[in-house]
């Protein structure tokens, strides 16, 4: 496409429908598109919310040229990867291609961004290459927090899985669970401060009762809970009382649910508890944004990444956009669905920035489902809007009563439809 003329671009912004518009780069802005005229945008991490905010992007202004950077050419979901752990999915059903964000035009370089230049508005790839952008939009995820609790490294996670990044943790902690004496202890940790999926402990607490009930294990499942309460706290226990009598306890830090010590060789916890020895040790460490974050200067002294929730534009670098696990965006959770709604809204105000508009209003929303059994689930729903320049909770509005077993169908059906909007399947 050749530079386009103020006037060609105004005319073609008129033509265009309301929801698509045509962009190139403002005239202030540094070099970098491989198109001449378009602006660039640089996706860091192709997840949920770098796949989703890529796609929006296209969706809204075709001639963007949009470049994701993950190094990848296929994604294992975290939703849903507990049902993998207990047999009930396999490993093929939440591994996502990236080939339809490629079909939809998006650039899918598999390479690593190994550090970002601010003032140069450069990505840094680890093979070499410098790519410049107009906007840079950081979606890389987590990290783990090791020796969280002491003596849990990234070698003891062979031994002790956290299976919190779907994949092999996922497969190491799965075959771990099938080879279970009967009668035997799993020990699930849970880690103080903001995580991802904070349901997810309690639902994969739920799913491993169920198989090792069907399997006639007669096991016992421990939650060591740093913390003194969970999301829909009473429906779990609820349900485990009705499911699970005497298999699943919860212990929160009132009563010694923080461990402070673990011994992968002995398989031993220690706690003010005491000590407890299980024959399978699922540590969940605490998390903080990539270490790219720290590098890029993205990250505040308590380690999250703040933005304003309007854009999600950095308030520490300008020109990058964070969104997904690494942002501070509360009350919304670290949530696959709320990645790909903050994904949306800064993709529409990127665009709006690049046309010289105004952001538009924020109206997101989240929904977290989490299977009690194969069969039923819970889900728990939000909306949320922007109030005095931060984000605040709505109030749901009270929908139909719905039974677990359809809670079940309904994450199944939002999984299905998460992913194919997210990845363009």
């Amino acid at each position: 496409m050749g530079e386009m003329t103020r006037r060609a671009f105004l005319a073609a912004a008129a033509a265009a429908v309301p929801a698509v518009v045509t962009l190139t780069r403002p005239a202030a802005a540094r070099p970098g598109a491989a198109r001449p005229g378009a602006a660039r945008i640089v996706v860091v991490g192709g997840g949920f919310a770098g796949a989703a905010c890529a796609l929006e992007l296209r969706a809204l202004a075709p001639l963007l040229d949009v470049v994701l950077v993950d190094p990848d050419d296929r994604y294992v979901t975290c939703p849903m990867s507990n049902s993998v752990i207990t047999g009930s999915r396999t490993m093929s059903s939440i591994t996502v291609s990236r080939a339809g964000l490629a079909r939809a035009g998006v650039r899918v370089v598999r390479d690593t961004v190994a550090a970002i230049d601010p003032e140069r508005r450069q990505a840094l790839l680890v093979s070499g290459t410098a790519l410049s952008y107009d906007r840079l939009v950081f979606a890389a995820g987590i990290r783990f927090l090791w020796g969280h609790p002491e003596g849990y490294s990234e070698s003891a996670a062979e031994r002790l899985p956290h299976a919190w990044q779907a994949g092999v943790q996922t497969q190491l902690l799965a075959a771990q669970l099938a080879a279970l004496r009967p009668g035997g202890v799993v020990a699930i940790s849970v880690p103080a401060g903001p995580m991802r999926c904070p349901p997810g402990p309690f639902e994969r607490a739920s799913l491993m009762a169920g198989y090792l009930d069907r399997r006639g294990r007669r096991a016992k499942v421990l939650i060591f809970d740093a913390n003194n309460h969970f999301p829909r706290q009473d429906a779990f226990r609820a349900a485990w009382h009705e499911l699970y009598p005497g298999t699943i306890e919860w212990i929160p830090v009132v009563e010694g649910g923080a461990l402070t010590r673990v011994d992968p060789e002995q398989m031993m916890l220690y706690g003010s508890r005491g000590t407890q020895r299980a024959d399978v040790i699922n540590i969940i460490p605490p998390q903080a944004p990539a270490a790219l974050a720290a590098q890029a200067g993205l990250a505040s002294d308590h380690g999250w990444c703040p933005v304003t929730p309007a854009t999600f534009e950095s308030t520490l670098v300008p020109g990058v956009h964070v969104i997904g696990d690494s942002c501070i965006a509360d009350p919304m959770p670290k949530a696959a669905s709320s990645a790909r709604a903050q994904a949306r809204q800064c993709a529409r105000a990127i665009v709006a920035a690049l046309t010289g508009s105004a952001p538009p209003p924020p109206g997101m929303e989240s929904v977290c489902y989490s299977l009690l059994a194969p069969e039923r689930a819970l889900s728990i729903h939000a909306r949320f809007e922007i109030r005095d320049g931060a984000i605040d909770s709505l109030e749901a509005a009270p929908g139909a009563v719905v039974s677990e077993q359809q809670e079940a169908r309904n994450a199944d059906s939002w999984y299905r439809r998460i992913v194919a909007e997210s990845f363009a399947t």
